[in-house]
């Protein structure tokens, strides 16, 4: 079973990606990007989080998508695996077009 990092674990992994943010139980980024594109994109997030067999919530609106990631299986805190899919979420992004 995975462990909850500190917040000062998730706030030093945070410092290698860019745009994301945590509050104490997540992490989690809003992407700006275009309709289509973003529908794509959740797509491609999707097949990552079938591949690392952990879920995250990520929405698609007007013009963004927001990915919001924590563990269920901690009750909803951030661990390294996390952090790990958060990285896979941030190398696609560009390919979509996502900022």
């Amino acid at each position: 079973m995975a462990e909850a990092l500190s917040p000062e674990q998730i706030e030093e992994h945070l410092k290698t990606l860019d745009g994301w943010t945590a509050d104490g139980r997540r992490i989690e980024r809003l992407y700006s990007i275009p309709h289509v594109q973003g529908a794509a994109f959740v797509m491609h997030i999707a097949a990552i989080q079938n591949e690392f067999g952990h879920h995250s919530d990520a929405t698609l609106g007007y013009k963004t998508v927001h990915v919001s990631i924590s563990s269920s299986d901690i009750g909803g805190y951030v661990a390294e695996h996390d952090i790990e899919l958060a990285r896979r979420i941030q190398e696609i992004a560009s390919v979509h077009g996502a900022g």
